[in-house]
């Protein structure tokens, strides 16, 4: 709606997980460093962790596109899945065709899979997302994946991304093996106060503002990191509320009162405590 208005080639603040707005704040250039690190040296499994709305898919999603062809990938978005249909979940994203829907056939078809990939000179990265939600039992599965290795490498990367409890979960005395498996590890913490101006002018860049013609004055840019905490998804969900506001009053000038009226509105979704 206030695209046109403000020249805009597409909404800035989509909560949705598009890399192309992914922005490289000390923490998430830290968490991406770990994972390329994790994956080029075949570390086995690595973890990142971070709060509700952190933009820990985007960066998954990011990570993804900076593997070169040599590195065949598997993404799953929601893990809830029975052992059974994890395993053929994560068959089927790396494109491997299994007849026989049983345990044996998907470990026996992924490690003939991995041992011809390695072969051919490839890695292999399996990501789950949303891995707070994996039962002690499938971790316990994801950790018998890999032992999948020849005698130099691990056959298969896995990441683990989830929101904190997922390190609750790991520290389980039932999986104390896994943990022990754990090489890289990160916790990707909200922006600083000072990178959320630098994130949102970022996304208005990459949405195609021209000359900073929409301008978020210092009392409004201040209102917004008190809201949000520095949590990306807060500050996309009152941004994109206040260039609503802001078109509907015809103005290029976000200030802390459209900032203020635009917190009122969402005071449902977001009380106060």
């Amino acid at each position: 709606m206030y695209c046109k208005f403000y020249g805009l080639k597409e909404r800035p603040f989509n909560v949705t997980s598009d890399p192309a707005f992914f922005f490289s704040s000390k923490k998430h250039q830290e968490a991406l460093s770990h994972l390329l690190y994790g994956v080029a040296q075949r570390k086995g499994i690595v973890v990142i962790t971070g709060e509700i709305g952190t933009g820990k898919t985007t960066l998954c999603r990011f990570f993804l596109n900076q593997l070169g062809q040599n590195t065949k990938t598997a993404f799953l978005l929601n893990p809830y899945f029975s052992d059974a249909q994890l395993l053929e979940a994560i068959l089927k994203d790396f494109g491997i065709s299994v007849r026989d829907k049983i345990r044996l056939s998907f470990v026996w078809e992924l490690n003939k899979f991995l041992l011809s990939e390695a072969e051919s000179g490839n890695n292999a990265v399996l990501i789950i997302d949303e891995a707070q939600n994996l039962t002690p039992r499938q971790l316990e599965q994801v950790r018998l994946l890999s032992n999948l290795e020849t005698e130099k490498f691990k056959l298969l990367q896995i990441v683990l991304v989830g929101q904190p409890e997922l390190n609750q979960k790991l520290n389980l005395y039932e999986l104390r093996q896994l943990q022990q498996r754990i090489m890289v590890k990160y916790h990707i913490s909200a922006l600083d106060s000072d990178e959320v101006a630098n994130y949102i002018r970022h996304r208005l860049r990459i949405a195609g503002s021209l000359q900073e013609r929409i301008k978020f004055t210092a009392d409004a840019l201040q209102v917004i990191t008190d809201f949000s905490s520095g949590i990306p998804r807060l500050i996309n969900i009152i941004c994109d509320r206040a260039l609503l506001a802001g078109y509907v009053d015809e103005t290029d000038c976000i200030d802390a009162g459209i900032i203020s009226r635009c917190l009122d509105e969402l005071s449902s979704y977001f009380p106060k405590n």
